[in-house]
């Protein structure tokens, strides 16, 4: 008898270690598509790390993988024209999709039907309907789905947003949320990235922009929907965006709180800020590590933002977390997504109609 209960510790304690060096193991990660700007930034940033392993970049243009091969000094052979061709090569746990953002749907069906985790660049969709599709097929194939907005990686919006929910400036009564660039031609983007990032199929400082504020706000109201909204867009440049506003300002109306949302192609510089106003003080965010607050009992105040949780700091930490058992919450939600491009979707139609747009409770 103590001879097997020996042999029980001993095959249990093995069991855990098998366990550890699994789940400590590096998570195979993939790219899908690099029409996005965002992955210039995202793919120097996947080496050299010991939680994730870049083993494919899926890119059926060759003149465009051609350029990140060489840029990026890439072995040609992480290179792949299909999935199902990197799939072939090696076992791929999570995809981050790049892809133009009218492709998203059909990167998620593909890992859906290949049980593979994915991640995709902001916006979630080109529209609410599109973001419900993702959704539903997601949740039927038992992948997780997660979408990336860099401002969720803020420290200082983390940590506003538990001071707001620790009541620290009252209830939530108005907030303001800028976000733009001098324009994506101005900031010379490439070819890829421009060809639909200007183009009515996606397109738009709306949509490039005025989905960081949607996406903030509701998660700072846990999810609700405002009851209505008001947008206004602009053309100040035809010349440079014959097909898309370059500016769009965008009012959500909830039934204490407000917030305006300004989104921006004609920047002097770049900027993703916010203020939020309560009943009791204010919480101003002007940088993504930098909070000030003021109370009806202090003075305005530089106060500390501690850091993120590992696996929260940074998308590529997010994504091998997901792989090791989280589930995507807060910004990174499908749900909560879902609900961002409704509110896009009535900010279009007001813009369109000159009305305000109300949604269902």
């Amino acid at each position: 008898m103590k001879r097997m209960m020996t042999g029980l510790a001993l095959l249990w304690m093995g069991a855990l270690t098998m366990w550890g060096q699994e789940t400590n193991a590096p998570v195979r990660i993939a790219v899908v598509g690099l029409a996005h700007v965002h992955a210039m930034t995202f793919i120097p940033r996947m080496f050299g790390r010991p939680d994730m392993e870049l083993v494919g970049i899926v890119e059926s243009n060759r003149d465009i993988a051609a350029r990140y091969q060489a840029q990026f000094k890439l072995d040609p052979r992480l290179f792949y024209s299909s999935l199902d061709a990197l799939r072939a090569r090696t076992n791929v746990q999570a995809v981050f999709c790049f892809a133009a953002t009218a492709d998203h749907l059909s990167v998620v069906k593909d890992c859906a039907a290949r049980h593979i985790d994915v991640m995709v660049e902001k916006p979630m969709a080109r529209n609410a309907e599109e973001a419900r599709a993702m959704e539903r097929v997601a949740e039927k194939a038992g992948i997780k789905l997660a979408v990336d907005f860099e401002t969720t990686w803020y420290s200082a919006n983390r940590e506003a947003y538990a001071r707001l929910h620790r009541h620290e400036i009252g209830d939530l009564r108005k907030v303001f949320i800028r976000d733009g660039i001098r324009g994506p031609v101005e900031i010379q983007c490439p070819p890829e990235f421009l060809e639909w990032e200007t183009d009515t199929n996606g397109g738009g400082a709306l949509m490039d922009f005025a989905c960081y504020g949607a996406n903030i706000m509701t998660w700072l109201m846990d999810g609700e929907r405002p009851d209505s909204v008001i947008a206004v867009t602009q053309h100040w440049k035809p010349g440079i965006y014959p097909k898309v506003e370059d500016e769009a300002t965008v009012l959500l109306l909830y039934p204490k709180a407000r917030a305006v949302l300004e989104a921006t192609w004609n920047g002097p510089f770049d900027r993703k800020d916010m203020e939020l106003y309560g009943q009791t003080g204010y919480l101003l965010v002007p940088k993504g590590d930098v909070l000030r607050m003021r109370t009806a009992r202090s003075n305005e105040t530089q106060v500390s933002v501690p850091p993120a949780p590992i696996s929260e700091a940074d998308p590529i930490s997010y994504l091998a977390a997901m792989e090791r058992g989280l589930q995507p919450g807060g910004c990174s939600a499908a749900k909560l997504n879902v609900t961002v491009m409704e509110i896009l979707d009535a900010a279009k139609e007001s813009a369109r109609t000159g009305k305000r747009i109300d949604l269902p409770r």
